[in-house]
């Protein structure tokens, strides 16, 4: 083989599955390279799934790290039989360093919480409010789909067990790849993201206690494989009940940030939701008021949910008001159609917001840095 041969081969190797958010070498899922006539390169792979998702950006990945158009690469896969993909999915655990199946303590999958550790490297926003209403969940998933418009990669935990919506407001339309016990999270506007609405059908009610509830959320954390997402948003329920204590202990890194509207009474119940954070040794970055006003056509603002709860609540609790986010139209029709605000109303008043309090979210840099020359022995 010669040298430029080689070099082909690397190149492929080193392109990130979108899918599997791993290098196809790493993975091990390349099963041949052949270059053909005119600049045409053949390449052949065993995925899971029939068919497999995001062929068509990783076809377009391949051409960029090959140099040559799209239609430059023709691409067969092979579907991979279950102990392929079960063994697959083992290897994407080792990659994000959980254990391996026969290492763990029950002869599966393993259990480590990639999202536990105090010196990850992923932020962990957690979104909660008070009370239901507030618009919680389109915050989060406007926020996500900001920061990944921004350049990061993005995770989304779907918390809100009783209450799922972030697979509507996204628009996904598939569900999570299963290897195994090893599930990976579908793909929507650059966000990973995992809910009970993938388990579920949205016309069944959700009758878990305590018990159960933990050990859903502790699922999404540790039979979920996540890459290493810069960031992971929690679309946490409202109020301040089992999941709430649950995500304190299983995500002991997270940062709070509290969503309400200006309606005075609404922040008073927000407080409470910032409190427990507080009790969990969760730091409140910030508040997020949601609903603001309407902007009419001729530029008159409508304050229909009152005024100055937002700026009361961030003054109680002595943290900035990241954001006052208006009604807009668009974004609410876009929500119940899987677009959010950047897709729904780009460029407008909503977008823009969203994409300021990303920047914020950015220079506020992690609440807590976990250096070793700054120990106390």
């Amino acid at each position: 083989m010669s040298k430029r041969d080689d070099e082909l081969e690397v190149a492929i190797a080193a392109v990130e599955d979108p899918v599997l958010f791993a290098p196809l070498g790493e993975l091990g899922v390349v099963r041949g390279v052949t270059r053909r006539w005119r600049g045409q390169m053949a390449v052949e792979l065993s995925l899971p799934g029939d068919p497999y998702p995001g062929l068509d950006e990783l076809r377009s990945r391949l051409a960029a790290a090959l140099a040559v158009e799209a239609g430059a690469v023709e691409l067969s896969v092979t579907p991979m039989d279950e102990p392929a993909a079960t063994a697959l999915g083992e290897r994407l655990r080792e990659l994000a360093g959980g254990a391996p199946a026969a290492d763990a303590p029950d002869g599966g999958a393993g259990t480590t919480n990639p999202f536990a550790a105090r010196k990850g490297a992923t932020r962990v926003l957690a979104v909660a409010s008070g009370k239901g209403g507030v618009g919680k969940s389109s915050v989060t998933v406007n926020l996500s789909v900001a920061l990944a418009r921004r350049g990061h990669t993005v995770g989304l935990v779907d918390a809100d067990i009783y209450g799922f919506s972030t697979p509507r407001m996204l628009g996904v339309d598939r569900p999570p790849l299963a290897l195994g016990r090893t599930l990976v999270p579908p793909v929507a506007h650059g966000v990973r993201v995992i809910s009970m609405g993938f388990f579920v059908d949205e016309e069944r009610g959700v009758a878990w206690r305590g018990p159960m509830l933990h050990r859903a959320i502790e699922q999404f954390l540790t039979d979920v494989y996540w890459g290493t997402p810069e960031y992971l948003l929690v679309d946490m329920p409202p109020g301040t009940g089992d999941v709430a204590l649950s995500l304190g202990t299983h995500l002991p890194t997270a940062e709070l940030y509290v969503v309400t509207t200006p309606q005075p009474a609404a922040q008073r119940v927000a407080q409470r939701s910032a409190a427990l954070g507080r009790q969990l040794r969760l730091p409140v970055r910030g508040v997020i008021e949601n609903m603001s006003y309407f902007a009419a056509p001729d530029g008159t603002r409508y304050e229909l949910f009152g005024a100055g709860g937002g700026a009361a609540l961030a003054e109680a609790l002595g943290v900035p008001l990241l954001a006052q986010v208006p009604l807009e139209l668009a974004v609410r029709e876009g929500a119940d159609e899987g677009r959010p605000a950047a897709e729904a109303a780009p460029g407008g008043v909503v977008d823009r917001m969203f994409d300021e309090l990303a920047a914020t979210v950015e220079s506020l840099g992690p609440s807590r840095v976990y250096r070793k020359e700054l120990s106390v022995t």
